[in-house]
């Protein structure tokens, strides 16, 4: 049996990306402008550990924002692979006897990532197979990579609503034209309406959402740093998370019900 830290191939039109089965993690994507995430060069490659970088799968849980391991168990787990396609492909998870020890209810996850020239679209999906209702929160957790996060702007949250969780969630109004990084930034904004834009001198992002309410955005900054030991040194420089998900409200699904979100990041032209 391959591997679940053998990672999925996937090119398209120049563009590339790389998938590991284990946690459905994208390690990597790269296009004509160069590799649009970040990887900690000292991630863990262990089963029970997390990978820091690319796009991890936050599920059941988001953060420690209720009583599972930190961002849930989905991120630590192998998926099965259901389609491997050139430029695409689909992993799935479902419950069982150790999921259901952490998280007592039946689920069946899938993961599909689609690449094209100069888009990564990722989509989560959850069904509940199960005879109750089941809530979860979930994110994309987006580490992209950038040159340095001190010349980094995030656009487009201007008047949302954020929790604060540099100041125990405290609830705050943006009114700044950009997110700017000058030591941790750790927020939740709620009910984002438009695409948030990761600008950086010579290179754009556009982050797109559908079926996520929320988008946080996540920088460490250099004393909290420190304390992450599979963060290279000054790793925190190179790095900004911008993520769709849903975090403020949980998902509710009805028996038999299904919930799709999906996250696409287009590098766009630069001003």
């Amino acid at each position: 049996m391959p591997s679940p830290f053998t990672p999925l191939p996937l090119e398209r039109a120049g563009a590339r990306a790389a998938v590991l089965p284990y946690g459905a993690h994208v390690t990597a994507w790269s296009t004509a402008d160069g590799e649009q995430l970040y990887l900690s060069p000292r991630t863990a490659y262990e089963e029970g550990s997390a990978i820091r970088g690319g796009v991890p799968v936050v599920f059941p849980q988001f953060s420690d924002r209720g009583p599972l391991p930190k961002h849930g168990f989905a991120r630590t787990r192998a998926w099965d692979v259901l389609a491997h396609a050139a430029d695409a492909v689909t992993l799935a998870l479902r419950d069982d006897a150790a999921t259901r020890a952490l998280w007592p209810h039946p689920f069946r996850a899938e993961l599909r990532v689609v690449l094209s020239d100069d888009t990564l679209a990722v989509t989560l999906a959850v069904e509940n197979p199960g005879a109750d209702a089941i809530a979860f929160t979930a994110a994309l957790h987006t580490y992209l990579r950038v040159a340095d996060v001190a010349d980094v702007a995030v656009e487009g949250l201007r008047g949302v609503r954020y929790q604060d969780n540099t100041a125990r969630g405290a609830e705050r109004l943006d009114d700044a034209d950009a997110v700017r990084f000058d030591g941790e930034v750790d927020r939740v904004y709620l009910d984002v309406p438009n695409e948030v834009t990761v600008r950086e001198p010579g290179r754009a992002r556009v982050v797109r959402a559908e079926g996520f309410r929320d988008v946080v955005v996540w920088n460490p900054g250099a004393e909290r740093a420190r304390g992450i030991a599979d963060l290279e040194p000054d790793g925190w420089r190179r790095f900004v998370c911008v993520e769709a998900g849903a975090v403020v409200q949980p998902v509710t699904l009805d028996a038999g019900a299904r919930w799709t979100g999906t996250q696409r990041i287009a590098v766009a032209p630069a001003r």
